[in-house]
């Protein structure tokens, strides 16, 4: 796509072509085709021109005189209707309301006594609003409770913030591309987006369009010989912005960025400044992951403390220091808790979430599951056969073999819709009239009634909704008290 820049002409030679560079600046420049200047073009004139840059240099295509300025200032001019109208117009509402008078109202007579008043005729109709009776479970309604103790939610833990993610400037390669002449300025850019393999692509598609168009194509050798030489220069500039980024916020950045410029840094740190940069960033970086394990060992202890057993196991897989092991006081006590919380009167939703943490973490070998769920669903299923390979003896349990994890895996699990409540539950109040069609809904309270009340089958814990991590964090505390 052509890019508009505003060029300044340098002088005319004797073959009809202009010299020109990029107006107020030395670079870029370049030669142009006379016949496409306009008329009464002279030395020194800044003109607008639509060039095409190409990793060979840039093409002049057209070239436009600048927009004269303007003496009288810029008007609308404002042609209405033409015709003579009011600027205020008023409509009045005429006097009194019908044929009622609005004295009518107020003389009406001795009402009497309203103490004296029976009931109104609706009232008597529906049997009076004063004693209505058992109105019954119904969805939308009161909700029918059952005599079982709501157990109590899980304490909450602190959330600690995300950490912040690496933003670099563009000092040090901005620097750099100032000094790159300007016919390799697109390779320069390339290398910055890709490497040597976004260079490879462009001259692809540049040499693709010019077979198209009918005109040579870009020597591939040569440009990417030029692209070798600019690589370390470029990747040195890239470097150091990164590494002034995480300098300047070494406590709050992300330990994947942080490790990223270190080890890159092995390759690129040579003079004395960038090899301080990288001693400083490898200290920061050994402070940061000592600090992160203390963090990490007391969320675990924290969320173990609140009952949030399933949260402690997925954080148990993803220490600050790869390979890093749970402390072994700590990884007895978590495998206790997933022990205990695990039985035949756990939620099968948190059944499920437990097993897909447990699957990866480094305490599932000390977990020992002696019940399960009497009846359990086919989403719980689907889940034991998922990990069915990491948890061999919790998948015989549920009489589940091994060899179905790598099959399950590849299968998506299924999503569990709400149910909808009914609409048409909702029984109608005495004396009000069906609508037409309608069935008579005299059943309708004890089938409601019954639809609340649990089963003997169903877990002694509220059913939660939302992902599973939102499930378990639900219903962990409520496991450990019915345990």
């Amino acid at each position: 796509m052509p890019s508009r820049l505003e060029i300044e002409l340098t002088s005319q030679r004797p073959d009809g072509s202009w010299t020109w560079r990029a107006a107020g600046a030395k670079q870029p420049k370049g030669e142009l085709d006379g016949s496409i200047l306009p008329e009464g073009a002279a030395v020194g004139d800044v003109l607008r021109a639509e060039a095409e840059i190409l990793i060979d240099g840039i093409e002049v295509l057209s070239v436009q005189a600048p927009k004269a300025a303007r003496k009288e200032p810029e008007t609308i001019q404002l042609i209405g209707s033409g015709r003579e109208e009011p600027l205020v117009t008023t409509q009045l509402a005429p006097k009194g309301r019908g044929d009622r008078k609005r004295g009518d109202r107020r003389d009406r007579g001795d009402r009497g006594d309203r103490g004296d008043r029976g009931p109104r005729d609706r009232d008597r109709d529906r049997g009076g609003r004063g004693d209505r009776g058992d109105r019954g479970g119904r969805p939308g309604g009161d909700r029918a409770r059952s005599d079982r103790p709501r157990a109590p939610r899980p304490d909450p833990v602190p959330e600690r913030p995300r950490p912040k993610r690496l933003r670099p400037g563009r000092t040090h390669r901005s620097a750099v591309l100032a000094e790159v002449p300007a016919e390799q300025q697109a390779i320069a850019e390339q290398l910055l987006k890709g490497g040597l393999p976004a260079v490879r692509d462009a001259i692809a598609q540049q040499n693709q369009q010019a077979k198209a168009a009918g005109q040579p194509e870009v020597p591939a050798g040569q440009v990417l010989t030029m692209a070798e030489q600019l690589q370390p220069k470029l990747r040195e500039a890239e470097w150091r912005d990164r590494a002034e980024a995480a300098l300047a916020g070494m406590d709050e950045l992300d330990l994947r960025d942080l490790r990223s410029v270190v080890v890159a840094g092995e390759g690129i740190a040579r003079d004395e400044s960038a090899r301080t940069m990288q001693e400083e960033l490898k200290a920061g970086l050994n402070r940061r992951v000592d600090a992160e394990m203390q963090l990490w060992v007391g969320d675990i202890e924290a969320n173990l403390s609140a009952g949030r057993f399933v949260r402690a196991l997925r954080l148990s897989s993803r220490p600050p220091k790869a390979g890093a092991p749970v402390p072994k006081e700590l990884g007895e006590r978590l495998a206790a808790s997933v022990s205990e919380g695990l039985n035949e009167r756990t939620n099968q939703e948190l059944w499920a979430a437990s097993l897909d943490a447990l699957s990866v973490s480094p305490v599932r070998s000390q977990v020992t599951i002696t019940s399960k769920p009497a009846e359990p669903t086919p989403e719980l299923l689907e889940a034991v056969r998922r990990v069915a390979d990491h948890l061999p003896e919790i998948a015989t349990l549920f009489g589940v073999d091994p060899s179905e994890a790598k099959a399950a895996r590849k299968r998506r699990p299924p999503r569990t819709q709400r149910p909808k409540p009914a609409a048409s539950a909702t029984p109608p109040r005495p004396g009000s009239r069906p609508a037409p069609g309608a069935q008579p809904a005299k059943d309708d309270a004890p089938t409601a009634r019954a639809a609340a009340e649990p089963t003997a089958a169903e877990p002694t814990t509220d059913e939660p909704s939302g992902s599973a991590d939102e499930q378990s964090e639900q219903v962990d505390g409520t496991v450990d008290d019915d345990a």
